[in-house]
């Protein structure tokens, strides 16, 4: 990949390590710039190279401390923009917020379009991310707004590590059918649901399988694993109903407070999780995570947005 000329990449302090392997794939050095904070926590930016004229992308995920990496992303995009910078593109591997894309109860907010607005009120131009939670949050914008799948990388590496004939692709829950499907098709493989339900108040939940996974090697695919309390209960549920084995492929591991020990402790042979979130040293360390990288994926995207070609393509 030669360098694009024109592109400046720009990262916060949530995920340096993406930045630079991004840098690496498109041959372009991070820009020169200063993220920090004052005595009091208030952050400051300077940008320490110029950028008159140029076509900046910023590699921030908004992920913990979701709020001090939002706030950076909106000072570096206003830095950039007071820079006269020609066109400012958020990349933003993890949407924070995104979990909160539409009104839960009376009187909550939609916390995920606020954000948008925010991002756009900033300076950004375009706004690119990866495998939202919700696909009509790129709605909530009203700049042009990509959002990649990690589909591509997690089939490639399924056929790479493991003996198709015997997958079966499974969605932990109803709500992420389309996308269990979307990668079972992508690997020519048969897909089982987890149905959650409680049949009555203060019951524990119930799990019932809807698929035959008996003597499969079963995956679950989701967007976000959390608590990592629904990916163990439903590895436990197929094991109950006689699968092989049980892995899991999660685009983002946002694994908060106990999530490491429980996964690691669980039945589940292994969890794959993307690089979109900086891993922890849990993480580095834990015997049955792995993380692979999306930086090819996103300096691809970056490298045709510059070139105005087709980001679509990337995904037939």
């Amino acid at each position: 990949m030669s360098r694009k000329p024109g592109i400046k990449i720009v990262s916060g302090n949530s995920n340096r390590p993406l930045a630079e392997a991004i840098g690496a794939y498109l041959q372009t050095p991070l820009t020169k710039a200063s993220v920090r904070r004052f005595a009091d926590m208030e952050i400051f930016v300077e940008i320490q190279e110029n950028v008159r004229g140029e076509d900046v992308y910023i590699v921030q995920s908004t992920s913990f401390p979701t709020n001090d990496h939002l706030m950076e992303l909106l000072i570096i995009c206003d830095a950039l923009r007071r820079s006269s910078a020609k066109r400012i593109s958020a990349v933003i591997p993890y949407f924070g917020y995104a979990r909160q894309d539409r009104r839960s109860g009376s009187r909550t907010p939609i916390s995920a379009k606020l954000v948008a607005n925010l991002i756009t009120q900033a300076g950004a131009d375009r706004v690119m991310t990866l495998d939202l939670h919700a696909g009509q949050i790129q709605g909530f914008f009203d700049i042009p707004t990509d959002n990649l799948f990690a589909a591509p990388l997690l089939a490639k590496d399924i056929k790479d590590n493991r003996d198709i004939a015997d997958v079966m692709v499974v969605s932990p829950d109803v709500g992420g059918v389309v996308r269990a499907r979307a990668l079972a098709k992508r690997i020519d493989a048969q897909l089982a649901i987890v149905d959650k339900r409680r049949e009555r108040p203060g019951e524990s939940e119930v799990m019932n399988v809807i698929g035959d996974v008996e003597g499969k090697s079963c995956i679950l695919v989701d967007d976000i694993v959390d608590s990592g309390g629904t990916l163990v209960n439903a590895a436990e549920a197929l094991l109950a109903r006689g699968a092989k084995d049980v892995s899991a492929y999660i685009t983002h591991g946002v694994l908060s407070g106990g999530a490491v020990a429980r996964i690691t402790a669980s039945k589940l042979k292994e969890l794959v999780i993307t690089d979109s979130i900086l891993p922890t040293e849990a993480v580095r360390v834990a015997r049955n995570i792995r993380t692979l990288s999306v930086a090819s994926l996103i300096g691809e995207a970056i490298a045709r947005t510059a070139t105005e070609e087709s980001v679509s393509s990337l995904f037939d």
